[in-house]
C-alpha cells in the first residue's frame, strides 16, 4: 500500500522481530509497532493493532515463527511442545478469523516434518514468509478478477476495512477497487463508517485517500438511502470465514448490507483468498462469533488537539452488546471473488479441490 508515496506491507518480519502498522492510531498518526516475541505479537492481534482475517493470519504465522526461534528446546519433542503452547495462545486471541488457524496449523505442520531444531527454525521463518507472500499474490489476483465486475462510473459500497491494512497488501474488497482505479475507470466508493470501531471511517477512507480514489464516508444506516436512489451499483465486502455451503462471517452489519443489495437488485460480492475458506464447517451457524468489550460501543475515540481521547456517549449505567461479526447466508451472495476466479455460492464446492493446491 502507498503511504505518503512509499510502499508498505501491513506486517513483516525483520530478524526475530515482527513489525506492523499500528492501526488504532490511524488515520491521525502513522507509526510502526515492533513486537519482540510471540506473546507481544499475539497481543497485537488480540488488541487489534493488526486486524482483518488475512493480516491476522500472516501475523499469527510470524508469531509462531518467533516462538520457534525463541525456544530453548534441546530435542524436537521439546520444541514441538513449545510450539503447541505458543499455538494455543495465538489461537486464543481472535476466534472468528479462519486465516489465523490456517497459518498456525501450517507452521506447526511444517516444523513437525523437520529432522532437527536448526532446520525447524529455518523452516518456521520461511513458511511464515511464504504465507505472507502468498497472500500478497492472492490479493493481487482478486483485484484483477474483481476489476472485470466493476463497470465504468460505478458507485461501489464497502463495509468495514478490507483493504491492504486488512491483508498483507492490496486488500480483498479494496483490491478490485484499486485495480479499477489503476485501469483508468472513474469510480466512486461509498464507505460505511462501520461502528463501533469505525474501521471504514478511519482505515478504508485513509487507504482511499492515500490512493487518490474518490470516496465519501457514510453513517452505517445511510447505505439504503443511496441504494434506493440508484447511486450504488454494487457492493464488495471481505470475509473473516467462509464455510462450505457459502455462508460467511464478516464485520457486524454486513448481513444488513447483503439484504439491502438483494432487495434492490444490485450485486453483492465477497472477496476472499482461499485461506479464508473453512471447509470443515458446513453452515454459518457453526462459525464462532467473537463478542468484544462493551466499551467499544459505549465510548468513542477521537483527537483532542494532538491527543487521542475516549468519550462516553451512553448513559452511565447503560450496558451494551458488541458482537464483532455477523453471518450472511449464501443466498445473499452474488459471487465470491478469489485468487482462483469468480464463483457463485452453488459452485463453491469446486474451491475445495482448488484449495488442496494451497499448503495446509
Amino acid at each position: 500500500m502507498k503511504v505518503r508515496g512509499k510502499n508498505y506491507r501491513s506486517v513483516w518480519m525483520e530478524g526475530k522481530l515482527v513489525k506492523l502498522i499500528n492501526q488504532p492510531e490511524l488515520p491521525h498518526t502513522f507509526s510502526i509497532k515492533t513486537c519482540r516475541n510471540y506473546r507481544e505479537t499475539g497481543l497485537a492481534i488480540k488488541h487489534m493493532l493488526v486486524r482483518g482475517a488475512p493480516a491476522i493470519g500472516a501475523t499469527a504465522g510470524y508469531a509462531l515463527a518467533q516462538a520457534v526461534l525463541a525456544s530453548k528446546a534441546r530435542t524436537m519433542h521439546q520444541l514441538l511442545s513449545d510450539v503447541g503452547k505458543a499455538k494455543r495462545f495465538i489461537e486464543s486471541t481472535r476466534p472468528t478469523a479462519f486465516d489465523l488457524f490456517y497459518a498456525t496449523r501450517r507452521i506447526e505442520q511444517a516444523v513437525s516434518g523437520c529432522g532437527d531444531i536448526q532446520q525447524a527454525k529455518k523452516v518456521a521463518v520461511s513458511e511464515a514468509q511464504a504465507i505472507a507472500d502468498e497472500n500478497v499474490s492472492a490479493c493481487k489476483k482478486i483485484g484483477d478478477y474483481g476489476n472485470a465486475l466493476i463497470p465504468e462510473k460505478a458507485g461501489i459500497l464497502t463495509h468495514c476495512n478490507a483493504g491492504a491494512l486488512a491483508t498483507v497488501d492490496w486488500g480483498t474488497a479494496l483490491a478490485p477497487i484499486r485495480a479499477a482505479s489503476y485501469s483508468g475507470k472513474s469510480i466512486f466508493v461509498f464507505v460505511d463508517e462501520t461502528r463501533p470501531r469505525l474501521q471504514g471511517a478511519r482505515l478504508t477512507a485513509w487507504e482511499l485517500m492515500q490512493e487518490g480514489i474518490n470516496h465519501a464516508i457514510l453513517a452505517d444506516n445511510a447505505a439504503g438511502h443511496y441504494i434506493n436512489r440508484g447511486e450504488i451499483d454494487l457492493c464488495i465486502v471481505g470475509a473473516d470465514r467462509v464455510v462450505s455451503n457459502g455462508d460467511f462471517a464478516n464485520k457486524i452489519g454486513t448481513y444488513e448490507k447483503a439484504v439491502l443489495a438483494k432487495e434492490n437488485g444490485i450485486p453483492f460480492y465477497v472477496a476472499a483468498p482461499l485461506s479464508t475458506f473453512d471447509f470443515s464447517r458446513k453452515t454459518g451457524a457453526q462459525i464462532p462469533i467473537e463478542e468484544r468489550d462493551e466499551r467499544e460501543v459505549l465510548y468513542v475515540t477521537g483527537m483532542s488537539g494532538r491527543n487521542l481521547v475516549k468519550a462516553r456517549i451512553a448513559p452511565a449505567r447503560s450496558k451494551a452488546l458488541n458482537p464483532a461479526f455477523d453471518v450472511t447466508p449464501a443466498n445473499y451472495v452474488s459471487a465470491f471473488i478469489t485468487e482462483e476466479g469468480v464463483f457463485k455460492p452453488s459452485q463453491i464446492r469446486k474451491l475445495i479441490f482448488r484449495k488442496r493446491r494451497v499448503k495446509q
